[in-house]
């Protein structure tokens, strides 16, 4: 979709109905869903390395199970590959913003009467679509590896993936619209996503057995930790524990911070 297109269906859309939120959110998801459909390289790159970490380093993890408290390796592994799936499937979406604004799309969309949360929203849903596409296929594959969890545990593992992706997606819009250069935004995500991927225990869980008491603290603090740990109950089948419930709660707050801070950021643009 072109510039002018973009602009013209959108104010069309506004001519039909006097309440458009939803169909505004809908025409910015149906033309971002285009654009990755014509170029999926991000959410093959983005698949491909949770992939290659669960072949190339799960099996190194089975005889570390039982001292980490688990009797399933992937039940701690792959929970720990769907956040890397959610975070770096997401934090990285900007790029594509940068290229729309030096394109003139993101202008010609606030010309129009879209509210400025449907075009941070339409972009956003695209986002967690690829991404639960993404999850399933991750947890499909790690079944012949060994993994063993419930039905509604991996459900509820997957979309809570998804739901935190939607927060670095709508993170990663806002500061890409700030910054408006590629050379500045890589290097300020990689200084972010490194150390809390490091601290969020992905790999290895991190707790007073496994870890120094400094390290332990400093993780505690990452709140991508007690995700991980929140998706790790779901997949032992704890979905109502206290560990799995901090994690609901710690996603849904990120959501809702990454998606007022998006709408926020397009909004102050305008002025």
């Amino acid at each position: 979709m072109t510039t002018t297109t973009a602009s013209t269906t959108l104010g069309r859309v506004h001519e039909r109905t006097p309440s458009t939120f939803v169909h505004d959110t809908l025409v910015v998801f149906r033309r971002a869903m285009r654009l990755s459909l014509r170029n999926p390289v991000w959410a093959i790159m983005g698949l491909l390395q949770p992939v290659l970490y669960l072949s190339l380093f799960g099996p190194l993890l089975k005889p570390l199970a039982p001292a980490l408290g688990a009797t399933n390796a992937y039940q701690l592994f792959v929970p720990g590959l769907l956040v890397q799936l959610g975070m770096f499937g997401a934090l990285f979406v900007g790029f594509g913003l940068i290229s729309e604004w030096r394109d003139g799309v993101i202008e010609s969309e606030r010309v129009t009467p879209a509210p400025r949360s449907a075009l941070v929203l339409g972009r956003v849903l695209r986002d967690v679509l690829v991404i639960l596409v993404q999850g399933v296929v991750l947890v499909v594959t790690a079944y012949p590896f060994g993994l063993s969890a419930p039905f509604w545990g991996m459900v509820l593992g997957i979309v809570s993936a998804a739901l935190l992706g939607a927060a670095f997606a709508s993170l990663s819009y806002a500061v890409a619209l700030t910054l408006k250069s590629e050379d500045a935004l890589a290097p300020l995500l990689n200084g972010v996503a490194l150390p809390l991927l490091l601290l969020s225990g992905i790999l290895l869980p991190i707790n007073a057995r496994s870890a120094p008491a400094w390290l332990n603290r400093l993780s505690d603090i990452n709140p991508l930790k007690h995700v991980v740990n929140g998706i790790r109950a779901e997949f032992a089948g704890n979905i109502v524990s206290s560990t799995a419930l901090w994690g609901y709660l710690i996603t849904a707050l990120l959501v809702g911070f990454g998606l007022w801070f998006g709408t926020r950021t397009f909004r102050h643009e305008d002025g």
